[in-house]
């Protein structure tokens, strides 16, 4: 999720260090696949993704949590018991649950842009049978809303969790590559032969994260199960995503340095997206301590929309990024909410915005 202030940061502090250091000098890391923590499987692979289909049943609206393709894996939204949002949202009622498993790219994928992931996004929820209540995590809500306006009649509704859309509303990630230079983020593509390493983004950003504040629980140093959490959720956040270098570039240019959904001129698959003519309901959810997406950039997406405001929810959770989609507390309070909006008929939502 932070590969573009990766990029204006080490344009701002380190560029020539960086071309002269050269890229692929990262220490070698465990690269074996985690496992999964909730029973999937995969329902369709495809060039850029695999659908995991996590459903119990048939009954029921089909959901789709659209992963960030940034800088962690998938995983992010089934990491441990406890720590799982697809375990949080079948605990809620959801039966129907899917995810996308974004690939890593590889040298022959250096190409693919904006348009490849919408098209195989697309597919996928052919496959799965729509209209879909689409789940947008991160950089994944971008995605989510941008084919949501290309397809409203395939999306019930839409939740966008901690998902930069208007660039206009500051924040240390859109001053930070409105500052920088396009020569930054085209040298990391270059850097790496047309892909963004995740490795080189991660050691740029930051070699660790604090498993306690980001899990939201205290680990004990004397438990086993602790540990083994702690080390796992170690290898997950070690374990990056490559990314093509054109929809990288498509991605910190569009969303991010010309901000074309907040203001126009995104075209999606051929035709131009208008949040404005969007009315799907939306639910909104944001961290107070969101240090990639503060909450006043998370929740600027809903004047954009013609959504009526009756179908508009929105919730700040005391969390930081990562535990909006980790954090025990936030899947088992904020996530319940999520579950149980995504559930409600459309009079109870509009007693919910009376009350």
């Amino acid at each position: 999720m932070l590969w573009p202030y990766t990029a204006a940061k080490f344009a701002l502090d380190a560029c020539s260090w960086w071309i002269e250091l050269g890229v692929g000098a990262t220490e070698k890391r465990d690269d074996t696949e985690l496992a999964w923590t909730t029973p999937n499987k995969v329902a369709l692979d495809l060039a850029t993704l695999r659908l995991r289909d996590f459903s119990r049943a048939q009954g029921g609206n089909p959901v789709l949590i659209c992963a960030p393709y940034a800088l962690h894996g998938a995983l992010i939204a089934d990491l441990a018991p406890r720590h799982s949002l697809v375990g949080a949202l079948q605990r809620g009622g959801l039966n129907r649950l899917y995810a996308t498993d974004w690939r890593s790219a590889s040298s022959d994928m250096r190409y693919l842009s904006i348009d490849n992931y919408l098209a195989d996004l697309n597919v996928a929820i052919d496959e799965i049978g729509w209209p879909v209540d689409l789940v947008g995590l991160c950089q994944g809500g971008w995605l989510s809303l941008v084919y949501a306006a290309r397809f409203p009649e395939k999306v019930r509704r839409l939740v966008l969790v901690g998902s930069p859309v208007d660039m206009s509303v500051e924040s240390d990630l859109s001053l930070m590559v409105t500052n920088a230079s396009l020569a930054a983020f085209e040298g990391l593509v270059n850097s790496g032969g047309g892909i963004v390493r995740g490795d080189d983004i991660l050691r740029f950003w930051s070699p660790s994260a604090d498993a306690e504040v980001v899990l939201q629980r205290s680990l004990s140093p004397d438990s086993a199960a602790d540990k083994a959490l702690r080390e796992r959720f170690a290898r997950w956040h070690n374990q990056t995503v490559d990314l093509p270098g054109t929809y990288y570039l498509q991605a910190v240019n569009w969303i991010f340095r010309e901000n074309r959904l907040a203001k126009g001129g995104f075209v999606a698959l051929g035709r131009e997206v208008h949040l404005d003519r969007l009315t799907v309901p939306v639910f909104l959810l944001a961290g107070t301590d969101d240090e990639v997406v503060p909450a006043a950039q998370a929740l600027a997406a809903a004047p954009l929309l013609g959504t009526q405001a009756a179908f508009i929810e929105r919730a700040i959770a005391p969390s930081t990024h990562l535990g909006l989609f980790m954090g025990a507390r936030t899947l088992t309070t904020s996530w319940r909410r999520v579950a149980a909006w995504l559930q409600s008929g459309e009079a109870a939502l509009r007693a919910r915005e009376i009350a």
